[in-house]
C-alpha cells in the first residue's frame, strides 16, 4: 500500500504512482496499490487504486512525501505490519522501518528516481515522466532553494535516458485558463500586507465562484508570488466547506515557517508549509504568529 499526504500535488501523486508501476513491473505477481482522494487536474499523472480494506492481510505501508501521521490520506482503518517512508521534509512522527528521509532533495520524486537508479527496480518512459514532472514541480521549474547540483543531473538524466520531451510536458503543469488569470489578478488586488512585509489573504467561496475556477487552484497560483519583494512570507486561507475545514497555504523567502505551521495540525518545509484548522478563531492566530515572525526577522536586519 503506497500512500502519500492529504491535498496532494504532482509531487505527492507523480512520486506515489511511479512508484506502484515500478514495484508492478518488476514483481508482476505482487499486489501494489497507490491510495488516497483522488484529484481530477492531475489525473494526467495516473490513476489511483480504490479497494476495501478489510480483504487485505500481510500488508506493507509506503508513506511518501509525508512526515505526520495526521497528513496521510487514506489509510483509515487499514492494518498493515510495517512501514517503509521516503520524505524530503524534516522528520516528525512517521519514522519507518526502513526510513529514507533528507531535505537535501528537491522532491520526493527525486528521492524516488534515485532509488530506481540505485536498485534493481524497473523504470521505464512512463514512469520517468512522471518523476520528472514531481521533480519540476516541487522545485517550481528548479527556481527553489531546495534545488541542487543532483536535483539537476537527475532531471537531465531522466530526460536522456528516456528522451523525455519535457517542454511539451510542462502543458499539463502550467496551462491554465483565463478566468484563473483573472483569478490571480484578484488576489493581487486584495492581498492584506502589514507593515511587517506578511501578507494574506482569506478566501470568500462566494466571490471565487464569480471567477468560475475551482478554490484548490489558490494552492497553486500561491508559488507566483515568490519574488514579489514587497512581503517575504505569504499565506492564502480557504474553507474546505464540504469538511468544515480552513486549508492554509504558506510561503517565506526568509523566515522559517514550518514550526508555526506545526502547532496548527501542519508542518512541511523551512519555507513552504501549510496547516488545516477548523476554527476560525485558530486561523486568526496562526496569522498573527506568522506576522510577528516577520516582525522578528525583520528586526535581526536578516535579508
Amino acid at each position: 500500500m503506497i500512500a502519500r499526504h492529504i491535498g496532494p500535488d504532482p509531487d505527492a501523486i507523480g512520486s506515489q504512482i511511479a512508484l506502484r508501476e515500478s514495484i508492478k513491473l518488476t514483481f508482476p505477481d505482487k499486489k501494489v496499490y497507490a491510495i488516497g482522494a483522488g484529484v481530477n487536474k492531475f489525473k494526467y499523472l495516473g490513476y489511483l487504486d480504490k479497494l476495501d480494506y478489510n480483504s487485505l492481510t500481510n500488508a506493507l505501508l509506503i508513506v511518501l512525501d509525508v512526515p505526520n501521521y495526521s497528513r496521510v490520506d487514506g489509510i483509515e482503518g487499514l492494518m498493515y505490519n510495517d512501514i517503509i517512508k521516503i520524505d524530503h521534509h524534516p522528520k516528525e512522527d512517521i519514522i519507518g522501518t526502513v526510513d529514507f528521509t533528507s531535505s537535501d532533495y528537491s522532491s520526493t520524486c527525486e528521492m524516488v528516481a534515485n532509488l530506481l537508479y540505485s536498485t534493481r527496480l524497473a523504470i521505464n518512459k512512463e514512469i520517468a515522466t512522471k518523476l520528472f514532472l514531481g521533480i519540476v514541480s516541487d522545485s517550481e521549474r528548479f527556481l527553489f532553494k531546495n534545488t541542487s547540483v543532483g536535483t539537476l543531473e537527475m532531471s537531465l538524466r531522466l530526460i536522456k535516458d528516456f528522451d523525455l520531451d519535457f517542454t511539451n510536458l510542462y502543458n499539463n503543469l502550467y496551462e491554465k485558463g483565463f478566468n484563473d488569470c483573472k483569478f490571480e489578478a484578484y488576489i493581487i488586488e486584495n492581498l492584506i500586507i502589514t507593515k511587517n512585509s506578511f501578507a494574506y489573504i482569506i478566501f470568500d467561496n462566494k466571490k471565487v465562484e464569480e471567477f468560475d475556477t475551482d478554490i484548490t487552484k489558490a494552492s497553486t497560483i500561491i508559488n507566483n508570488f515568490n519574488f514579489i519583494k514587497d512581503f517575504i512570507v505569504w499565506c492564502f486561507v480557504t474553507f474546505d466547506e464540504k469538511n468544515e475545514i480552513f486549508k492554509i497555504n504558506i510561503r517565506s523567502r526568509g523566515p522559517v515557517i514550518n514550526e508555526i505551521a506545526g502547532k496548527y495540525n501542519g508542518g512541511g518545509h523551512d519555507f513552504a508549509s501549510g496547516a488545516r484548522i477548523t476554527k476560525k478563531e485558530d486561523v486568526d492566530k496562526l496569522l498573527k504568529e506568522l506576522d510577528n515572525e516577520c516582525k522578528k526577522y525583520l528586526a535581526k536586519g536578516e535579508k
